[in-house]
């Protein structure tokens, strides 16, 4: 069975790149998440009425020895099956002026990003390079292309995944294995509640945020075999508001 795996996939973004995932693909989808149980049991159901398997991985992608112990956990219980998609969605902010920015809320972001890509990925891009195929899909933010003043520590979290985005593209391409990013700009998510979002749009060319379906149509054709020539790129979903 062909799965793919979708960090922060309860809510918002990532629980729509599950549902486009399922239905346009035809992925099994192991949905991984932190603290949200509720959330996860409910993203679960909607999945499974698309015909698909989904199943739970909880887990603190921040954290080496539990992402590692999950994942190889699953791996064994599921020696006939392989994870051909792995979509790093999971991400935090803890917004503020950087001279007021704590040691915790410094580290929290930037190791719920930075760190878990390396975690996430580490733990299975060598079944991936085995198969030769994958697909790597890291989720960025306009924050970490053009920075974002008061996210000093999301700007430089998702910088770096920017970064590190086209290094390993450069490193596996010849595996059929890609490694891309999309960068969304405002889209309308819990993350997003609390922004003005009358007064945010004005600076929108489309005039109004995105919806989290707008991101994971993009995600679905990254994981498709239709994308198969594009690799190391960062792609911008934000209305026109830096590109």
């Amino acid at each position: 069975m062909k799965y793919a795996l979708v960090t922060g996939g309860s809510r918002g973004i990532g629980k729509a790149i599950c549902l486009k995932l399922a239905e346009d693909l035809g992925y099994n989808i192991l949905l991984n998440y932190h603290s949200n149980s509720k959330a996860a049991e409910s993203t679960k159901s909607e999945i499974e009425a698309l015909g698909v398997t989904c199943e739970i991985l909880k887990f603190d992608v921040s954290n080496n020895e539990e992402t590692k112990t999950s994942i190889d956990t699953w791996k064994f219980e599921n020696s006939d099956s392989k994870i051909e998609i792995l979509v790093n969605n999971a991400g935090i902010t803890k917004d503020g002026l950087f001279i007021f920015t704590n040691n915790e809320s410094w580290n929290s972001v930037v190791d719920t990003s930075l760190k878990g890509f390396y975690n996430v990925t580490q733990a299975i891009l060598k079944d991936m390079l085995r198969s030769r195929f994958g697909r790597v899909i890291n989720i960025v933010s306009l924050s970490g292309l053009k920075g974002n003043p008061g996210q000093v520590n999301y700007s430089a979290a998702k910088g770096a995944v920017i970064a590190a985005t086209k290094a390993l593209a450069q490193e596996i391409g010849k595996r059929k294995v890609t490694v891309n990013a999309v960068a969304p700009g405002f889209i309308q998510s819990d993350m997003t509640k609390d922004f003005d979002e009358d007064d945010l749009k004005k600076h929108i060319p489309l005039n109004r945020f995105g919806e989290a379906e707008e991101v994971a149509n993009l995600v679905s054709f990254l994981a498709s075999k239709k994308s198969s020539y594009i690799t190391g790129e960062v792609i911008n979903i934000n209305g026109g508001l830096y590109s």
